[in-house]
């Protein structure tokens, strides 16, 4: 697969952060707190813009109560489906 295919992964993983965090009735100052990381950033992840390294996925993971593999299978799958069409 080309690298050009991925790139709205991003985006996709922000909108399942979202996804996540909304159904957890949680701010993203709250998630931010939980995870160790600035509520920016977290902003940043959720609007596609930045992308978690694998300590940070970790820490969103056991903030929002999920395997971190949750939040990745969660992306592949929807990038799946978009791919589709």
């Amino acid at each position: 697969m080309a690298n050009t295919q991925f790139t709205n992964v991003g985006i996709i993983f922000g909108d399942v952060l979202r996804r996540y965090r909304s159904e957890r009735n949680l701010s993203q100052e709250e998630l931010a707190h939980r995870a160790g990381v600035d509520r920016t950033f977290i902003s940043r992840l959720e609007r596609g813009i930045r992308q978690p390294t694998i300590t940070t996925l970790l820490g969103l993971g056991a903030a929002l109560g999920v395997p971190a593999a949750e939040l990745v299978k969660a992306t592949e799958a929807e990038w799946l489906k978009r791919a589709e069409g």
